[in-house]
Formats: C-alpha cells, sequence, structure tokens
C-alpha cells in the first residue's frame, strides 16, 4: 500500500531520453556580479561547456573561463529589450542537449530566484532531456549585504520576503498580496522594480505600511559600480528620480536599512569610487588587479605589451647543455624579472634534460621579491637581493671578491637595461654574458569588428575614462603611450603611478606626467602608491 504523503519523499523518474552519452543543461546561478562569489561549480562547468548562454546580470568576466571554442551566445533581457524571447531561450537549450552538448546556462543570482529558470528546466524535462541546476547567491541577499544591510535582525526582523517587481504583464491583476506585503513586520526585498518603484511604494502606503518605513535601493550591488540610497517608503521614490538612480537595482523596505550607516562597508573602500588601469600582460595582470579590487577599485585591464619566448641560438643551447657536466659553467645566474625567471627555467630545463641539479654551485642573485619570489616556486634560494629593487642597485649589491674575475650570466628580455652589465665589468668580472630568453613587444589590439563578449577594457576606458593608470615598466608605459588612448568627453583622464625609476625615467621622457612613484619596486608597492595619488591614509598593505 503507497502512504498518502509517499509521492512528496518519492524520487522523480528520470528524463526518458537522458543517457549517460547525451548532452546536458546545467542551469547555473552567475551569482550578483562579484566574480568572489561564484561557485566552484560553476567555474568547473564553464570551462567544461560547449555552448555557454548567459543573460545580461552575469558578470561576462565569467566567459574567459570557458575554454577556446566554446560557443557564446547572448540571451539577455532587461526592461522592454529582450535579445531573445523565452521561448527561443528554452529552444536553444533543448536543440543543444539534443545534439549532444555540455550547455551552461548563466543566469545571474540564482537562477530559482525570479530567474525563469524552473520554466527553463521543464522545458528540458518535457523533452525527456537531462539537467542538473546549479544554486548561485541571489542579489537579494549579497547587494544589501555589500550596502551595510542584513536582510534578518534581531532588533529589526525575524522574516525577510523575495517580492518581484515585475510580474507577468499577460496577467489580468496582481497574485501578490499587497494587504500582506504592507502589514509584513519583516523585511521586504523587491527585484526588478525601479521602474514601477512610485507604484510599488504608494500601494504598500495605501494598504497600511507606515510611510516612514525605512527603504534603500542598491544598484549593481557586489560590483564595482555599485551605487545604494537610502530614504523612506514615502521619499524613496522621489530620491531616485532626484539622483537619475537606474536598474538593475533592488528595493529594501524594514527597518534593516538604518543599520546602512554603520554597515556600510563596502562603499567605504579606500579606492571605492575610483577606475584604474592596470597595463601589465594578460598573465601578470591578475595580481595587481586582485590588490587593487580588493581596496575597491573599479580595474581595466588593458594589456599593453605580451611577452613570448626567445629562440636561442645553437650556440646558447650547447652552453645551457654544458652546464650539467660543469662547462663553461658561470659563477653567478642573474634575475630581473620574474619573466626571466619563467622563461629561463623553461628553455634550461629543455636543455639540461629537466634535471634542475645541473644549476648546482651556481650562485642567483634577485632583483626583488616578486623575482625572488618565482625563483622559491622551482625551490631556487637567493644568495643576493639589493634592498632597492632596480637594476642599479642589483649591479651595487655584490661584493667585491664576489664579482671581481667571475663569469656572470644575465637571463633577462630583449629590451633588458644595458646598464647592468657595464656595472658588472667595472667591478671586475672576467664575463659577463646576456642569455636573452624572452622578448617583449606591443600587445596586439583586439579587431575592430570583433564581436566577442567579453568586455573590450579599451572601448570602456575611451567612453568612461580613469583616474589611474598604473605601469609597471619602461616598456608598458612606451607601448601605452603608442596606443595613443583618450577619454572622450568629460570621462576622467587618467594620472600616471609608476613602479619605480626605471619606469618613472621612460614616462617623463614620453612626456607624461607621474601623480605617484612605488616606494617600493613591487606589484603591493604600486597598489601603494596608488593609493598615495588617491590621498588616502592607512591603504597600505606593504607597511
Amino acid at each position: 500500500m503507497t502512504s498518502p504523503d509517499s509521492s512528496a519523499s518519492a524520487v522523480p523518474p528520470t528524463p526518458r531520453n537522458a543517457t549517460a552519452s547525451a548532452g546536458k543543461a546545467y542551469l547555473v546561478g552567475a551569482g550578483p556580479g562579484d566574480l568572489g562569489l561564484v561557485t566552484l561549480r560553476a567555474r568547473d562547468l564553464i570551462a567544461r561547456a560547449q555552448l555557454v548562454i548567459y543573460d545580461y546580470l552575469c558578470n561576462p568576466e565569467m566567459l574567459r573561463w570557458a575554454p577556446p571554442g566554446a560557443e557564446i551566445l547572448y540571451a539577455g533581457k532587461k526592461a522592454k529589450a529582450h535579445t531573445l524571447t523565452q521561448d527561443q531561450i528554452n529552444d536553444a537549450l533543448v536543440q543543444a542537449v539534443r545534439a549532444g552538448k555540455l550547455v551552461v546556462r548563466l543566469k545571474g543570482g540564482d537562477p530559482y530566484v525570479f530567474g525563469r529558470g524552473g520554466e527553463e528546466a521543464e522545458a528540458l524535462y518535457a523533452q525527456g532531456l537531462a539537467f542538473e541546476v546549479v544554486p548561485g547567491v541571489t542579489s537579494a541577499v549579497a547587494a544589501p549585504a555589500y550596502a551595510g544591510i542584513p536582510i534578518t535582525h534581531r532588533d529589526h526582523a525575524s522574516a525577510v520576503m523575495f517580492i518581484t517587481g515585475h510580474e507577468d504583464p499577460t496577467k489580468e491583476t496582481s497574485s501578490l498580496d499587497w494587504p500582506l506585503l504592507a502589514r509584513f513586520a519583516g523585511t521586504r526585498v523587491f527585484l526588478m522594480g525601479v521602474e514601477r518603484l512610485p507604484i510599488i511604494t504608494q500601494r504598500l502606503i495605501d494598504e497600511g505600511a507606515a510611510p516612514d518605513t525605512p527603504a534603500a535601493l542598491v544598484r549593481w550591488g557586489t560590483t564595482p559600480r555599485q551605487g545604494s540610497l537610502a530614504g523612506t517608503l514615502a521619499t524613496i521614490a522621489a530620491l531616485r528620480e532626484q539622483h537619475d538612480f537606474r536598474p538593475p537595482a533592488i528595493l529594501v523596505v524594514g527597518g534593516v536599512v538604518a543599520c546602512r550607516a554603520a554597515l556600510g562597508w563596502f562603499e567605504r573602500r579606500p579606492l571605492f569610487g575610483r577606475r584604474v588601469v592596470v597595463t601589465r600582460t594578460r598573465e601578470q595582470a591578475s595580481a595587481l588587479s586582485d590588490l587593487l579590487r580588493e581596496r575597491g577599485a573599479d580595474v581595466l585591464e588593458i594589456p599593453t605589451i605580451r611577452t613570448v619566448a626567445a629562440t636561442l641560438s645553437t650556440a646558447e643551447t650547447a652552453w645551457l647543455a654544458g652546464w650539467k657536466s660543469g662547462v663553461e659553467k658561470p659563477h653567478w645566474l642573474v634575475f630581473t624579472s620574474p619573466n626571466g625567471v619563467e622563461y629561463f627555467m623553461r628553455s634550461f630545463l629543455a636543455c639540461a634534460g629537466g634535471d634542475i641539479r645541473a644549476l648546482q654551485g651556481i650562485r642567483i642573485a634577485s632583483v626583488g621579491p616578486g623575482t625572488t619570489k618565482k625563483l622559491a616556486a622551482y625551490y631556487i634560494s637567493v644568495d643576493r637581493q639589493p634592498e632597492t629593487f632596480t637594476a642599479e642597485a642589483l649591479g651595487c649589491c655584490f661584493a667585491p671578491d664576489e664579482v671581481r674575475g667571475k663569469r656572470i650570466c644575465l637571463a633577462r628580455g630583449n629590451l633588458a637595461n644595458p646598464e647592468l652589465p657595464a656595472a658588472l665589468l667595472a667591478a671586475g668580472a672576467a664575463e659577463v654574458r646576456g642569455l636573452t630568453v624572452y622578448e617583449t613587444s606591443p600587445a596586439p589590439a583586439a579587431a575592430a569588428d570583433s564581436d566577442s563578449p567579453i568586455p573590450d577594457a579599451r572601448a570602456r576606458f575611451e567612453a568612461e575614462g580613469a583616474h589611474f593608470i598604473a605601469f609597471a615598466s619602461s616598456s608598458a608605459a612606451e607601448s601605452w603611450a603608442a596606443l595613443n588612448l583618450a577619454p572622450q568627453g568629460d570621462a576622467p583622464i587618467p594620472r600616471a603611478i609608476s613602479i619605480g625609476p626605471e619606469t618613472s625615467k621612460a614616462l617623463r621622457k614620453l612626456g607624461i606626467e607621474i601623480a605617484a612613484e612605488a616606494q617600493s619596486s613591487t606589484v603591493a608597492g604600486l597598489s601603494d602608491a596608488v593609493c598615495a595619488a588617491a590621498n588616502i591614509s592607512g591603504c597600505s598593505q606593504t607597511s
């Protein structure tokens, strides 16, 4: 006999056509905008996807995680502007899964919180196709939290409601219980309601809500573009018009809004509201970008240079291979950048048959902490590192007897400073041999007709400008000048921040005024210098 409630615990039937070899759709929550709030499961699936269908509110930077060759389809929908209808999205999912593809359907926030994810899952189920749901962090929770508004609080609210501010337009009457919403003693969070804000707030007041009930709007929550605005049910609509506060935004109603003044941490971060251009290579940009974002900056990554491995000559290859048997082995191996370490180790290990023991007996010198850290990744310790992290200081950090009569190898790039080998020879070195292990060249511009969904940082810079631009090398400065990019109209013109003396020298030669130079020629020091230029105290992470 079947119990009356057995259907509640029964496992739903497997879609009738689903097989292990068939395609599959993953309805994935893309989170509220901050990439740090995206789940590990979401990132893993994007990295395996054959087709990614994404929405307007998804952070498009996530698309960089997709594998080469993955198809990317934009299905964004905002008020009165739909690229695809819901039926068309459902059909695209069905056709792709039926064709055997692994499909990631990225939906802003959580796919089942006003994301129409349930309808898409039903469309797949109706066709007997396999799918899974990956929950995401909803903006209904995250945006208030980043604005300093806890949606529950023992002193203010013991319950919370999530309410759509944009019901199905085909409905003849609202399905919302407005008297209940007006009387509700907890927190009310309205999503997609900015365009109907006067109607929503007035309806709540008409149904009995106190006009002085605290209310707040949060737009682009959890992103560098976040803004928040607080008032009451009676005033918030007028404030929105006064401040031209546009969607996407959520409305929070209830006593918890009063916490915002004390708990609003995100918009107090030292570089919040500042846009910073990072000009490092794409591979190296992340460390500086992460530091700046941690401090609240809106970062535009515009790589001005790229690096590639240099082709060693037959003689150079034979020389490196000979180190294994001690032939012409240098006494010192000197590195002036992390790139030098990386590209040298690739070439050296290839020549030495992958045997790092061929470096035994060679002393190692590093220009600074970043280079030393890269060496440590290969389990190589450093014998000399100057207190000031410049090539000039590196040339002066050796004791006289450490250099005199010694053979020295400089592993470096094609644009290396010529002063270092001259200084070492002047100090008595028997031989200073430069080994060009990588080449630096200007980064290629994106194609003008590119339809890439990944944001074009150059175009955004020209449209919106920036407050600062960070230079980590002379070559980056020279390549930036060659790009001839300039903000349009009233967009802010960025002030230059230099990582150290050599880069500052290059900037001055180019006629670029320097707002600040890093006290320490490191990525952290460069981030500190941005704060210094912004006249922000207590921002340093390197002190």
